[in-house]
């Protein structure tokens, strides 16, 4: 079964992407189309949504793949329009990752984590809105447009979605259905003075675009009133909102993601700040607050040439972090997830006990096991406790899926050197030989090969423990707190 490419973006390729090779689209058709048929039988809506997922993972932007995907579950529920029992208690290690991912601007990581959460409640407002940003972001206008379709079936009168999708359906130029949600959300917050103004303007475009205009003084009256309202920014549209409704957090939200699309972080944190203080401490605001004071840290990070400048932002960045992952702990004791990112942040910060206080108790979520026993073995072999972080090590290989190859072959390479730290030239030889078949030009994998077949010819070379020192501290982007250990496997 053929599928047809956006039509916005000829032969699949999307921004910021490279194009599918031909062999991987036609592996995606042919899984596409067995899915299609499992739907077509009404058996086995589970094994159909397993492979719809593979196309949506592969393809994200193809809007046969995500229609199909949604729609199949849609029909596993029969269309009850709440997914299943209790479904809001359910997926919540990938609804925290969808956020996680929507406010780091990693678009097809929240694709991944909406999925998940779409298993349990097809019609999940919060999921199909995030999904809708990120899709944006992508350049997969349709997709967006079917997220938003789908999230207001659950709740047509919402007020938000309504607006999110009449901005899209605007941008994309469905005039009529984008007046027709403005005016719902007219309908739920009469006194919006956005859905008027914006009412007035597309039905002056709608207007135009027919030549419709013609000389009465109502008609001159709504045009003016729309040349008007056009030529007022987006800023200046929510700093007006926030004067007139300074309790209303919703324009805050607004106005700091204008801020941060424009790389304003300072501002962005500022207006935070604000809403933080008028919400009075509500730790939904705090987080938003604090992921923008990490944002402008970043900013600031990459921006410095002075090292010894960096080396106190790049300190100043992990205690933040540190303090936002405590925060989170703090709020959801019972979520593994947040457990795990505050022991990674504990070793980050090199205070090793605690992250193995904290880590211990995340190694019992299944999908993070692997990479907990990685950081475990770290913190370890930081407080020389060699055995014990080689036996992590050893789990962590173990536990970690081959899909993700990046810690796969950090634990490798850490077993490796450690190994060699014991004297333990077999088993070096084993890990490093292991990493040699991943990836034989990962970091100094060769060298180390070398050095091992020279220790096994000339045993008097060996050095003291320690003189092969392993290597224990983090990897050099980890000091900018961008490349975190991903235990969402």
């Amino acid at each position: 079964m053929k599928i047809m490419a956006s039509a916005e973006h000829p032969e699949g390729k999307k921004p910021g992407r490279e194009p599918l090779s031909p062999a991987k689209r036609k592996r995606l058709e042919k899984v596409f189309e067995h899915a299609s048929k499992k739907v077509a039988a009404g058996n086995d809506f589970d094994y159909a949504s397993e492979l719809f997922t593979q196309c949506v993972i592969g393809e994200s932007g193809n809007i046969n793949y995500v229609r199909a995907y949604v729609e199949n579950l849609q029909k596993k529920y029969n269309n009850n329009k709440k997914g299943a029992p209790l479904a809001q208690f359910k997926e919540r290690g990938a609804r925290s990752a969808l956020k996680k991912a929507l406010a780091q601007e990693e678009w097809d990581e929240a694709i991944k984590h909406g999925l998940k959460v779409l298993t349990v409640n097809p019609w999940d407002t919060s999921a199909l809105t995030g999904m809708a940003t990120a899709a944006a972001k992508l350049g997969d206008r349709d997709c967006e447009l079917f997220y938003l379709k789908c999230a207001l079936m659950a709740n047509p009168k919402d007020p938000v979605t309504n607006r999110l999708y009449a901005i899209a359906l605007s941008e994309r130029g469905f005039l009529d259905q984008a007046i027709a949600c403005w005016h719902r959300v007219e309908e739920a917050m009469p006194e919006d003075d956005e859905a008027k103004r914006a009412i007035a303007v597309l039905t002056v475009q709608k207007a135009r675009s027919h030549g419709e205009f013609d000389d009465d003084d109502a008609t001159r009256k709504l045009r003016v009133r729309a040349q008007q309202q056009e030529e007022l920014t987006l800023e200046g549209k929510l700093q007006h909102k926030i004067q007139r409704e300074p309790q209303d957090l919703t324009s805050y939200f607004e106005l700091a993601q204008v801020y941060i699309g424009d790389e304003r972080y300072q501002q962005a944190e500022d207006i935070l700040a604000k809403a933080y203080k008028i919400s009075n401490g509500d730790p939904d605001v705090r987080e938003k607050w604090e992921d923008a004071q990490l944002r402008h840290l970043r900013q600031k990070i990459s921006k410095t040439n002075d090292p010894e400048a960096k080396q106190k932002l790049q300190q100043e960045y992990f205690e933040k972090d540190l303090e936002g992952c405590k925060n989170r702990v703090e709020r959801y004791p019972n979520n593994l997830a947040f457990k795990y990112e505050l022991g990674y942040r504990y070793l980050l910060t090199k205070r090793y006990s605690e992250g193995i206080r904290e880590l211990q108790v995340a190694k019992n979520d299944p999908r993070r096991k692997g990479v907990c026993m990685l950081a475990l073995g770290q913190c370890f072999q930081q407080i020389k406790q060699y055995r014990l972080a080689m036996s992590h090590y050893e789990s962590a290989i173990q536990e970690i899926p081959d899909r993700d190859a990046e810690n796969k072959k950090r634990a490798l390479h850490l077993a490796g050197r450690l190994a060699m730290g014991l004297k333990d030239f077999d088993g070096a030889e084993k890990y490093l030989s292991a990493l040699a078949g991943l990836d034989f030009s990962y970091k100094d994998v060769s060298a180390l090969l070398d050095k091992i077949a020279e220790l096994r010819e000339n045993p008097e070379a060996t050095e003291p423990h320690g003189g092969g020192e392993p290597e224990t501290e983090p990897e050099a982007d980890d000091q900018q707190g961008d490349d975190r250990q991903d235990g969402s496997n």
